[in-house]
């Protein structure tokens, strides 16, 4: 009967894991809530429609579409950026400049790392928040916590069914039983993963309910940076940039 103490150890990292995730959705449900209010007048810049879209990466997207596209950077199919002209035209634009550093050169991919953490786009950040239209991180960051404790509970399960089912001294005949006590638990995580897909992942968008609203209203056929904004590089009719982030991606592993 060793292996009823492997059950009582599955069943605690199945239960404990789904609890913090129902938890931390319930928390993320009630943060939009609270920021579901209405903006009257406000028109999304950009950027905004950027993070809201997004999230910070987004941002950091737009900006080296935008001076790619102005010829003030230049981004190669290799996956480097290049200052051509060192004056930054907004608090974005200097962001990269400086997350490029004083080479004038940087690979993509740490220099989208180092601009979607800095000052400027957390500032967007701390306004949008402010204003109701994103979702504070914390809630965010909490859902995919749990959801990780999850995932990581749902290996935990199978690997000590296994081992139950291993154990020596057992007959064959015992193995099925054992093996069907196991399934429960692992049934209980994978129906809290598909939750996340289905329930959960809609409280972990960039955009609060009212700035889901607002992005609703930009133009489904939006074009230029605005398709950027909305949908990601995948948007970028440049062939020659979208090979620059391809490039990124490669650089980046």
């Amino acid at each position: 009967m060793f292996w009823v103490l492997f059950l009582v150890l599955a069943c605690a990292a199945a239960g404990l894991s789904c609890g913090r995730l129902c938890l931390a959705a319930a928390r993320a449900a009630d943060a939009e809530r609270a920021l579901d209010t209405a903006v009257p007048g406000h028109e999304l810049s950009l950027y905004e429609t950027a993070f809201l879209s997004g999230g910070p990466a987004r941002v950091v997207d737009v900006t080296l579409v935008s001076m790619a596209r102005s010829s003030r950077l230049l981004l190669a199919h290799t996956g480097w950026a290049t200052v051509v002209d060192p004056e930054g035209r907004d608090e974005m634009e200097r962001a990269v400049i400086g997350a490029i550093g004083p080479a004038g050169q940087s690979p993509i991919a740490p220099l989208r790392t180092a601009t979607a953490a800095g000052d400027a786009v957390r500032a967007l950040a701390d306004r949008l928040v402010a204003a109701g239209l994103a979702v504070p991180d914390t809630a965010r960051a909490a859902v995919a916590g749990a959801a990780r404790q999850v995932r990581a509970a749902t290996v935990a399960v199978v690997g000590l069914g296994a081992a139950a089912v291993l154990l020596p001294g057992r007959t064959a005949g015992e193995q099925p039983p054992v093996a069907l006590w196991f399934a429960l638990p692992l049934v209980l995580t994978l129906s809290c993963l598909a939750l996340v897909r289905i329930e959960i992942h809609p409280h972990t968008r960039w955009a609060a309910p009212a700035g889901q609203r607002l992005l609703a209203a930009v133009p489904a056929g939006a074009a230029g940076l605005h398709a950027v904004a909305v949908r990601g590089v995948r948007a970028v009719d440049d062939p020659a940039l979208r090979a620059a982030f391809a490039g990124r991606a490669a650089v980046g592993g």
